[in-house]
This record gives C-alpha cells, sequence and structure tokens, in this order.
C-alpha cells in the first residue's frame, strides 16, 4: 500500500506542468488502495453441494446448479436426493421462486428477500456475494476505511444502518470474509470463502467454498455450508429455463 502511494506521488511530480495553470497535487482515491481482483465473466456456470441449518434444525444435503449472465440473471436450481424442489430466476428487478415442495411460487422484487432475510440486499450485491468479488461503498461522499492487518486487507465502511467489513487476501487479491452488521435489525450477516482454486486457463482465483451465517437479534443462526465444483467461465452462452406450472398457487 505505501509503495503504491509513493509511485502515484512520484507519477504526479514527474509529469511536465502547464505553463498557463498550475499542476494539480493528485490524491490517491481510496478504492485504488485497496487490492481485490474481482472476477470478470459473461456467462458463469457451477455445480455443489449445500449444508443448510436453519432455526435450529439441519435440512438433508442440496445439490445446486449456478448460472449466471453477469449484470442480468441469477439461476439457481436445487434438487435433495434427485427430485428438484427449489428453482430461483433474478434479475436487477425481479425475483422468481419456485417451490416445487409445495406447488407454490413467488413472483416480485428485492423486498421480498429484504422482509426474508431481515437484511437490505440488491442484485448486484448477491451477484458478488456468490462469486466472492470485493462490494465497494455507493456512497462516494464516505471513503472506506483502509488498513493492513498481516496478510489481510481490512477494508470497512457505513452505508445507511449498514456497516459493511472486508478482509482481503493480498496475496491472490480476493476476498476472504465479508461480514455486515445492520444497526437497525440488529442482524449480522457473514460470509467466509476458502479453498481458492485457479479457473483455468485462467490463473484467477476463485473460492470454492463458501460458510453464509444470518444471525438475528433473537434465536439461532441460518448457516450455509456450499462446495462449488464444476465451475466454467465463459465456455457457452447458457439458457435459463423458468415457467410456472398452471397448478402452482402464488405466495404472498
Amino acid at each position: 500500500m505505501v509503495l503504491g502511494l509513493i509511485l502515484m506521488l512520484l507519477g504526479a511530480c514527474t509529469r511536465k506542468a502547464v505553463p498557463t495553470r498550475p499542476a494539480a497535487t493528485e490524491v490517491p482515491k481510496v478504492v485504488d488502495l485497496v487490492h481485490a481482483d474481482n472476477l470478470d465473466f459473461k456467462f458463469l456456470s457451477a455445480k455443489g453441494k449445500a449444508q443448510i441449518e436453519t432455526n435450529g434444525e439441519k435440512m438433508p444435503n442440496a445439490n445446486l446448479s449456478l448460472r449466471m449472465r453477469k449484470d442480468s440473471i441469477i439461476w439457481v436450481s436445487v434438487s435433495v436426493v434427485g427430485v428438484e424442489v427449489l428453482r430461483a430466476h433474478l434479475t436487477p428487478d425481479s425475483v422468481q421462486i419456485l417451490d416445487k415442495l409445495h406447488r407454490e411460487y413467488y413472483a416480485g422484487n428485492f423486498e421480498y428477500l429484504r422482509q426474508r432475510f431481515n437484511l437490505p440486499v440488491t442484485f448486484q450485491q448477491i451477484q458478488a456475494l456468490v462469486v466472492g468479488n470485493y462490494v465497494p461503498s455507493s456512497d462516494v461522499n464516505t471513503p472506506p476505511t483502509v488498513s493492513t492487518e498481516g496478510p489481510l486487507q481490512k477494508v470497512q465502511y457505513q452505508q445507511s444502518s449498514l456497516f459493511v467489513e472486508q478482509l482481503i487476501e493480498q496475496t491472490r487479491q480476493r476476498v476472504q470474509k465479508l461480514a455486515v452488521k445492520d444497526q437497525n435489525s440488529k442482524t449480522n450477516f457473514t460470509v467466509d470463502y476458502s479453498d481458492f482454486k485457479p479457473l483455468l486457463p485462467q490463473p484467477q482465483q476463485f473460492a470454492n467454498a463458501l460458510l453464509v451465517m444470518i444471525q438475528p437479534p433473537n434465536g439461532p443462526a441460518s448457516t450455509a455450508s456450499i462446495n462449488f465444483r464444476n465451475i466454467d467461465v465463459d465456455k457457452e452462452r447458457l439458457s435459463f429455463p423458468f415457467s410456472v406450472p398452471s397448478d402452482y398457487v402464488r405466495k404472498k
């Protein structure tokens, strides 16, 4: 970080000044000091397994199928013992969920997820969470605090009622932990990323294991341990099939 500051200052000093206008002093932006190498892609697909525990009860192990088109669609299919029980189709403006176990469906917007998990959430945040990308603050007037603790870079910022902290492993420049505290609801949300492997043929690292935890102010935490495999990036265009059977009941 210090070396980066020195290089920026040297670059500013060696520029030629315009005779009619004094050269402006360049101050490095905080975002330039965040050492995160975000994954860039058009299409991404992956398969995996999930172990979920909610309200103190462990759910049956589930198989996941994930497909994404960057900034457009997140598609997820969940199966248990070979039978699909849930399918979700998310876009920046819509949330559609098929509950095949109870023959119900939900169609609406992200307000449903905000109420369900008691946390403000957007499409872009879910996309970044899944692939382990650094999420910058949307408030340009409140820059984050950046510090270094051993091999980790700590980035913290306040956004509305949310206090966000991200730990970035500096060697691979990938997010290792995301922690969000909602000061209104007193809910804590964390994601731990591990088992990093290169996305061949590219050297960029991808977290094959995620541990997601939602801790409400009262009651037990809900956790999801996800292990990905067969991760493909930009190998082919993907389809995102989603239709609601006529006998399904819409959930309010």
